[in-house]
């Protein structure tokens, strides 16, 4: 699961990808465009928009939205990173985080560099 931009995790966005697959971010992590938040449940990637905000329409309607919560993480150690990547990925290291992103960022790179299906 492939973020296609850039803000921050939201978590009804979250929650609505957490049938796709294994999230591995958080609410409130930053992610950009690139970075992989997640495992998909199939073998291909797929693009999504974590940052996607809840549409808030009629304030004072009288049901009440329901309590998202979100299935914990397994923290992302550097050891688990490097067995997880594949052809194309990477590992970024900083001092504060360990991601996993695409050597291409843009969506549109990594599609018209992906070699052909026969």
């Amino acid at each position: 699961i492939v973020a296609d931009r850039q803000g921050k995790g939201v978590p009804y966005a979250l929650f609505n990808l957490e049938p796709r697959g294994i999230l591995f971010i958080i609410a409130g992590e930053r992610v950009y465009e690139g970075m992989i938040i997640g495992e998909h449940n199939r073998d291909s990637d797929l693009n999504v928009n974590p940052c996607k905000e809840k549409k808030l329409t009629n304030h004072r309607a009288s049901g009440k939205d329901e309590n998202v919560v979100l299935t914990p993480i397994i923290p992302m150690t550097l050891e688990r990173a490097i067995e997880f990547i594949r052809e194309g990925e990477i590992v970024e290291v900083t001092p504060a985080n360990i991601r996993l992103r695409k050597v291409l960022l843009s969506a549109t790179g990594r599609h018209t560099a992906r070699p052909p299906k026969l």
